[in-house]
């Protein structure tokens, strides 16, 4: 397989006209390019901000960086409660998993019981495997 934009055009991208062997070499190329730049992205983007913090200016000919405020809007769970009663409460929750497994590691809940309620949901992903291990 030879590696051109031609020969991979988004819009003429079929199984009719390459292996699958063909699109996965494309497809595994494509993440691995794909997941460096994001990587390279996140750690400039931390350099940038904390540059930015503390007071320095950056910017190109095509572009300046600023420092701009993200704003979520989250409600307090206790507040909620009060206000539309436990069953909306209810409802809306979601558990964090990441911070109940924290809380289990941390002795703060019990982990046996915290697995024994977890639900397994299986989603198709797909993955690719390392030939070479």
């Amino acid at each position: 397989m030879t590696d051109t934009s031609d020969e991979f055009g988004a819009e003429d991208l079929t199984t009719d006209e390459f292996t699958t062997d063909e699109l996965l070499e494309r497809y595994a190329m494509l993440r691995d390019t794909i997941q460096g730049l994001e990587t390279e992205r996140e750690a400039l983007g931390t350099q940038l901000k904390a540059a930015l913090a503390g007071g320095e200016r950056a910017e190109t000919d095509l572009y300046r960086a600023v420092l701009k405020v993200s704003r979520r809007v989250e409600y307090p769970l206790d507040r909620f409660r009060e206000v539309f009663g436990d069953a909306a409460a209810l409802e809306v929750a979601t558990v964090d998993r990441k911070k109940a497994d924290a809380l289990a590691g941390a002795g703060d809940l019990d982990g046996e019981r915290l697995r024994e309620l977890g639900v397994v949901r299986e989603i198709q992903v797909l993955t690719l495997q390392p030939k070479t291990r």
